[in-house]
C-alpha cells in the first residue's frame, strides 16, 4: 500500500485513571520511514461511578468483572462515536488499549477491560484491541508496549520516558530496543491527593509544602521490585500490596507527596545512569508527570550533565500513548511486528491485537 495514509483513533486509559485519552492520527511512510500527524485529541474524565468501578476492578467477582468489561467497552465505543461526530472525521479503525485491571505476567495473567466487540458495535467502526495477551502467552511481560512507537516514530531520541501512573523507559542497546517499567510516577501521587479530597495535586501545590520523610524515602527505595533485572513490568496490584502500606505510615500528605517525588526521581536517575548514556544524549519525556513542576524540576536537576530532558509540546505530553496504540493498530493491520521480544522477554516478536467488526 504505497503512500497510503492510515486514519486511526487511538484510545488509552492509564493506571493513573485520570481519564480516557482519544487521539485521531494519520500515519504514512516516506522513504521507508514512518511519519505521523496527531490531528485531533480529547480527554474524557471518567464519570464518578465508572471511575470507582475501574479503580476497584481487580477486586470484582468474575461475573461483575465481565459485566464491567462489556459496559466499559460500550462506553468506550460511545465516546469514540461522539468524538468522530464532534470532530467531523472519517476513520479506518479504532485501536484501543483498554484499561488494565489485572497484570501478573509471572502467572500468565493480564487483562484489559473494554470488550472490543462492544466498542465496535457502539462506535460502528472496526476495532483492534487486546495488544498484551498474546505476548504474555509467549512468556513475555505484555508490557511496556509503547517502545515499538518509540523506535519507529521517535527514533531521534536516545531515551523515551513516560511518566503515567507508572514510569517506563525505552532505549536502544547493542542493536536492540529495550524497555521496562522503572517504577512509579503518578499513581502514588494521585492516590495521596485523593486522600486530601483532590483528583490530583495540581501544579504540585501540596507537594511543595512538604519535606522529605527519611523513613518513607528509605523504605520506598528498598522495594524489591527495583532490584529485579529487566525485562520487568508492574501495575496496580503491586502498588496496593507493597506501596500503600508504606504511604499509610506517613501522617502528612504533603510530606508523603514530596518524598514520593524525590523517590521517583532517584529511581529514574539510577536507572538511566546504569545505561552509561553518551555525552549529549537526549531523553523525550511525556505523560502526566511532566505537568507536575516539582517532579520534572527535580528530575532535571538530578539528571543535569547526564542526559538532556526534552519536554515536547503539550499534546505529545498527554497523548503520546494514545498515538502509539493507534500506530500499533496500523502495524497489526499490515501484519507487521508490533510487540518486541527484546522489550517484553517473550519467546518471539509478535503481531498482536484482536480485530472486531461491528455486528447488528
Amino acid at each position: 500500500m504505497p503512500n497510503k495514509i492510515f486514519k486511526v483513533i487511538g484510545l488509552m486509559s492509564g493506571t493513573s485513571l485520570d481519564g480516557l485519552d482519544i487521539a485521531y492520527c494519520h500515519f504514512w511512510k516516506e522513504a521507508d520511514k514512518w511519519q505521523f500527524e496527531m490531528r485531533k485529541t480529547k480527554t474524557v474524565v471518567y464519570p464518578k461511578e465508572l471511575f470507582k468501578l475501574l479503580q476497584n476492578a481487580v477486586n470484582l467477582s468474575d461475573a461483575a468483572h465481565e459485566t464491567l468489561h462489556e459496559s466499559y467497552g460500550n462506553w468506550l465505543g460511545e465516546e469514540a462515536k461522539q468524538f468522530i461526530v464532534e470532530k467531523n472525521i472519517a476513520i479506518d479503525f479504532i485501536a484501543s488499549h483498554g484499561h488494565t485491571s489485572h497484570h501478573q505476567p509471572h502467572l500468565g495473567i493480564t487483562f484489559q477491560l473494554g470488550h472490543g466487540q462492544k466498542i465496535a458495535n457502539a462506535s460502528g467502526c472496526k476495532v483492534i484491541c487486546d495488544f498484551r495477551t498474546q505476548d504474555v502467552k509467549l512468556g513475555g511481560q505484555g508490557a511496556p508496549l509503547v517502545p515499538i512507537g518509540d523506535k519507529l516514530l521517535f527514533h531521534e531520541y536516545d531515551f523515551c520516558l513516560n511518566l503515567g501512573g507508572i514510569s517506563n523507559i525505552s532505549f536502544d542497546k547493542d542493536g536492540k530496543r529495550l524497555a521496562y517499567d522503572v517504577g512509579m510516577a503518578n499513581m502514588p501521587l494521585n492516590y495521596l491527593a485523593q486522600k486530601a479530597g483532590l483528583a490530583f495535586d495540581k501544579n504540585a501545590e501540596l507537594a511543595k509544602k512538604g519535606k522529605l520523610n527519611q523513613p518513607l524515602f528509605d523504605a520506598l527505595n528498598e522495594l524489591a521490585y527495583y532490584k529485579k533485572s529487566y525485562p520487568k513490568s508492574t501495575g496496580y496490584e503491586w502498588f496496593v500490596a507493597k506501596v500503600v502500606p508504606l504511604l499509610s505510615a506517613c501522617k502528612s500528605i504533603e510530606d508523603a507527596l514530596y518524598t514520593v517525588i524525590h523517590h521517583n526521581c532517584k529511581v529514574l536517575t539510577d536507572a538511566i545512569k546504569k545505561e552509561n548514556p553518551l555525552t549529549g544524549s537526549r531523553m523525550l519525556v511525556t505523560g502526566g508527570g511532566v505537568l507536575n513542576p516539582l517532579f520534572i524540576n527535580t528530575l532535571e536537576a538530578q539528571l543535569k550533565g547526564i542526559v538532556e530532558v526534552v519536554i515536547p509540546p503539550q499534546k505529545f505530553i498527554e497523548f503520546k500513548e494514545a498515538l502509539v496504540f493507534a500506530f500499533m493498530g496500523v502495524l497489526k493491520e499490515l501484519n507487521q511486528i508490533n510487540v518486541l521480544k527484546s522489550v517484553t522477554g517473550a519467546a518471539k516478536d509478535s503481531c498482536s491485537g484482536i480485530v472486531f467488526v461491528p455486528k447488528k
